[in-house]
């Protein structure tokens, strides 16, 4: 039984390092060379961020307010001052989160950052920094209809 215990208490360890370790950025999509791009972009701030990783996931987020327009753009850069960017596509557009209702001619994304890169950033002392929704940032490739030929 105690052997047993062992290798479960020793799989649960690996299991939570290999977690931990893993690289946080998924995506396949250059979000460096997006965001240094010459080229036009639309910003918005989040309208609302949650910041309650002791709940557990999905707890750490902000919701964003985006002018229907650019419902078709094909991807945007998530950015979290302190917790980097990540690129992301667009799925599903709501009319309300948590009390957040969109104005007229907007829908709303939710974007969740991971619960243990908003850990390691608390206990780094950045609570407040991630808390402000100045810090939350969505841009967008500029949309073909807000675009001018030069």
């Amino acid at each position: 039984m105690h052997r047993r215990l062992r290798y479960i208490l020793i799989l649960l360890l690996s299991l939570t390092i290999i977690t931990l370790w893993w690289p946080v950025n998924d995506s396949d999509c250059n979000f460096e060379a997006n965001l240094a791009s010459k080229t036009t972009k639309f910003q918005v701030h989040a309208t609302k961020v949650i910041v309650q990783p002791w709940r557990g996931r999905h707890h750490v987020y902000g919701i964003f307010m985006i002018p229907d327009e650019y419902k078709q753009a094909p991807f945007f850069v998530f950015t979290v001052q302190g917790a980097g960017s990540y690129c992301s596509k667009q799925f599903g557009h709501r009319k309300n989160f948590n009390d957040i209702f969109a104005e007229p001619g907007t829908y709303l994304v939710r974007k969740f950052i991971r619960t243990r890169t908003a850990l390691r950033l608390i206990l780094q002392g950045l609570y407040f920094q991630i808390n402000d929704k100045q810090n939350w940032t969505l841009t967008f490739p500029e949309s073909k209809v807000g675009q001018h030929n030069s």
